[in-house]
């Protein structure tokens, strides 16, 4: 009988990667910096050494599968995240900004400044870009990372952190920075628990990884939700426009957060709804789950599966190409079927009427909202912040792609020339 694997703080090496972080706290941004241009150098030339690792985790996994596509690297993808992650070494670092500051009637100054978070635990699925992204955002901010990624990517990670470390290294930074934790399941409640050594803790993946992480987690946690997304197109939309935004958001990748779950549709616009969904259907064959006034659009003028909707087709982040879509007879309704079904991730209108596109940017509670544009752009990267450790959607801390500043906190440093407080 085999003996339970020993989970302990100790036993995930947590101790030292606390050390690591004050060593952290003390580098230069220079250094930093210039660790994760080398680590872009030696994930280029360790490119075929990283999709060796890769295709032993695409053979456990069916092609069919949904997380197959976030599994997959190629060089293509490596050189794309490369990229984002020279982006994020030449950014400013957030660290050290001076937020507030002011002298006291006593003389005592007081400077409330912008300090790394500490230790960040990452929690995700399938996506091995998930480790080099957190890494570089974390470094970058001064904070040291605990990385715990699923068995479907586990030799994809291992790979990645071996280099990672290598980098480190070379800059005399300490390799306990970045802690890969076990992959087995059974490694996460004790990360989850490890209050003293983890700061903070960010979900990746499912709603169900999500909703698992924050009902057992002793340690903060800062929610990065799944996206059921929506594009309302409305009465005075531009068609040319509704078309490319709706074949965009649905079919750039389906497999992200911010691609399109729902269509809802002005009821006016029916007879325009085969021409919108043209592509959708000739091109991609995306399978569509249609209210009973979509589907008698649609039937017969529609080159994908068409099938007519249920229930729990809205709500739905299908993560494949599958989209459901629904009539609606006003903007009221639109906002109403998005407050029941939204998971306040990204959501968009296409119109033409001004009054129209305000209200719903006003009223649609959301983390990103869009007007006349893909929601494709909710990612760190294209918001201009090089990459992003997650799209909170939540409300308090950070709301949307978290990057170098939401990967802060500060604190007030008090200065006196003996000062003393008196009694009362």
């Amino acid at each position: 009988m085999s003996t339970p694997q020993d989970y302990s703080p100790e036993s995930l090496g947590l101790p030292g990667v606390r050390t690591a972080s004050r060593a952290l706290a003390l580098a230069s941004e220079q250094t930093l910096g210039a660790c994760l241009h080398t680590l872009g150098d030696i994930l280029l030339r360790e490119t075929d050494a990283i999709l060796e690792a890769n295709a032993l985790d695409l053979a456990r996994m069916p092609s069919e599968d949904p997380k197959y596509d976030r599994l997959l690297l190629n060089p293509e993808r490596i050189q794309g995240i490369v990229g984002d992650l020279r982006k994020v070494a030449d950014l400013t670092s957030p660290v050290g900004e001076i937020l507030e500051q002011r002298t006291l009637d006593n003389g005592l100054e007081l400077t409330k400044v912008r300090v790394p978070l500490g230790i960040v635990a990452v929690i995700y699925e399938s996506r091995p870009n998930v480790t080099i992204d957190v890494t570089a955002l974390c470094l970058k901010s001064g904070n040291a990372a605990v990385l715990k990624g699923s068995r479907d990517a586990a030799d994809s990670n291992r790979a990645l952190v071996q280099l990672i470390h290598q980098a480190l290294e070379q800059h005399g930074l300490p390799r306990e920075a970045i802690l890969l934790a076990p992959a087995e399941r059974e490694a996460l409640g004790p990360i989850l628990n490890a209050v003293g050594h983890i700061d903070v803790a960010i979900p990746r993946g499912s709603q169900g990884l999500i909703d698992f992480v924050r009902e057992n987690a002793r340690i903060p946690v800062i929610e990065t939700g799944a996206g059921i997304v929506h594009t309302y197109v409305d009465q005075s939309a531009d068609l040319d426009k509704a078309r490319a935004i709706v074949t965009n958001a649905k079919s750039r990748r389906v497999s992200v957060c911010n691609a399109l779950d729902t269509l809802l549709l002005h009821r006016d616009l029916l007879p325009a709804l085969p021409g919108l969904m043209q592509e959708l259907g000739s091109r991609h064959r995306a399978e569509v789950f249609a209210d009973p006034d979509a589907y008698a659009a649609l039937e017969g003028h529609y080159a994908g599966p068409l099938n007519q909707a249920r229930e729990e087709d809205f709500g739905q982040e299908f993560l494949s190409m599958k989209m459901s879509i629904k009539v609606v007879d006003s903007l009221d309704q639109a906002l109403d079927h998005i407050d029941r079904y939204s998971s306040r991730h990204s959501e968009a209108i296409v119109a033409e009427d001004a009054e129209t596109v305000e209200r719903f940017l006003k009223a649609v509670d959301a983390a990103a909202v869009y007007a006349n544009t893909s929601t494709a752009y909710t990612d760190g990267a294209q918001f201009g912040m090089g990459a992003e450790i997650g799209i909170s959607t939540q409300k308090l801390h950070a709301r949307g792609p978290m990057a170098l500043p939401e990967l802060t906190s500060y604190k007030w440093v008090v200065r006196g020339q003996g000062q003393i407080r008196d009694a009362s």
